[in-house]
């Protein structure tokens, strides 16, 4: 039988703002008519972060996450990957509180603590549509996206109790080191499940060559895991045809990337899924759908969120 790859839509993330493309999901209505076509397209997982609808500025308002969820709920079977990331600056309860409250299925935990700067963004920006934009991606080149030992173990024992799968984001190979520790500790305690995020400036650059070393090392120090690969900017569709190639699960989305190719911004995340689609089943595989995805990384089912 062919493999099945899981594909994940990333839907709107919490750095590009909404003067760099008139497509970027920026309210919450945007972001489920978003998810939902990337799951009508392939996605068999929706990765969520949350908006303002006044002003498209990331939020940790859990009113708004919940009504993204149980919106992307009511309407189809996807799997959700609620963020624990949120957005720079937020503090540590404010990042884990939509797991604390809604239970997902699966969500995000960052691996560790690393430089991520995206300020350079601010300069091809000559008229914001809001005030706020050119301020929070110039903020970044000063900023640490921070994820301490203790917050990893807050993180993971959080995700435990609530029966949510962690869907750790590895930006450089240290990170790996970090869950391998966490693992003799006994706070880790359910199967591995790997998202390698790629070309972040401050963490590892986006390689075929890195990627073959982050997947040696990953089954070297954690045994047995389930890995994907999501990358940023124009390295994106590179590096989830070699993660393919290479045993692996793909991530695709606006949050990671505005354009469909060279020149051309991606009207949805959807028309990113469709081509990683189309190149994934030209390579042979098949896609794996929700059903299969819980099934493949041992989640706990719809039923039992908490949204």
């Amino acid at each position: 039988m062919a493999r099945k790859i899981i594909i994940t839509a990333a839907i709107t993330g919490g750095i590009h703002t909404p003067s760099m493309s008139p497509y970027l999901p920026v309210t919450p209505k945007m972001i489920i008519e978003d998810a939902l076509k990337a799951h009508e397209a392939g996605a068999a997982t929706v990765h969520i972060h949350a908006r303002s609808a006044a002003d498209g500025r990331p939020t940790s308002d859990l009113n708004v996450m919940k009504e993204i969820i149980s919106g992307i709920k009511k309407q189809c079977n996807a799997v959700i990957c609620v963020t624990s990331g949120g957005a720079p600056g937020m503090e540590l309860e404010e990042r884990l509180a939509p797991v604390s409250n809604f239970k997902p299925e699966l969500a995000s935990c960052n691996a560790g603590s690393v430089n991520f700067n995206f300020s350079g963004a601010a300069k091809a920006i000559k008229e914001p549509k809001y005030d706020w934009e050119i301020p929070y991606l110039q903020r970044s080149e000063d900023q640490i996206f921070s994820n301490s030992f203790t917050s990893l173990s807050y993180y993971i024992s959080t995700m435990n109790h609530c029966g949510t799968i962690p869907e750790y984001e590895v930006y450089d190979v240290g990170m790996i080191h970090n869950i391998a520790h966490l693992m003799k500790t006994g706070i880790v305690k359910n199967a591995i499940y790997l998202q390698f995020v790629m070309g972040i400036l401050g963490g590892i650059p986006a390689t075929v060559d890195n990627l073959a070393y982050l997947v040696k090392t990953a089954r070297e120090e954690l045994g047995d895991i389930k890995w994907s690969c999501a990358a940023a900017g124009r390295a994106q569709l590179p590096m989830v045809t070699a993660a393919m190639a290479m045993g692996g699960n793909v991530r695709v989305g606006l949050e990671d990337n505005l354009y469909l190719h060279s020149g051309a911004l991606a009207k949805s995340s959807a028309e990113q899924v469709t081509l990683v689609k189309e190149i994934a089943v030209r390579m042979g595989f098949e896609i794996a759908n929700a059903e299969e995805t819980r099934s493949i990384l041992g989640l706990k089912g719809i039923a039992e969120v908490n949204y």
